[in-house]
């Protein structure tokens, strides 16, 4: 478990970071945000599927597996709520 301690620490406090951070954020400012997180939401998906291809136990399979889940939750509520935006400034037809 020492091997772990490492990688749940920085978890742990990266989750905690992103959580205050995003409840800082004014609500005029989260769509903007969420659609420019996609971008990011993308480079995490990547970047958690080549960590779960090396295998370095069952453990950072599992986190790994966590992040493309929670990467894509990200992806999909940001392109919903960009096309709820987009829509928004489209003139109506009559």
């Amino acid at each position: 478990m020492d091997q772990y301690f490492p990688i749940i620490f920085v978890f742990v406090i990266a989750s905690l970071l992103g959580f205050e951070l995003i409840t800082k954020v004014p609500p005029t400012l989260h769509t903007p945000l969420m659609s420019g997180s996609n971008a990011i939401s993308g480079i995490t998906i990547v970047g958690a599927i080549a960590s779960a291809r090396l295998g370095h136990g069952w453990f950072s399979q599992v986190l790994a597996f966590l992040a493309i889940v929670f990467a894509m939750i990200n992806v999909v509520g940001g392109y919903m709520v960009t096309d709820r935006m987009l829509a928004s400034f489209k003139k109506k037809s009559k």
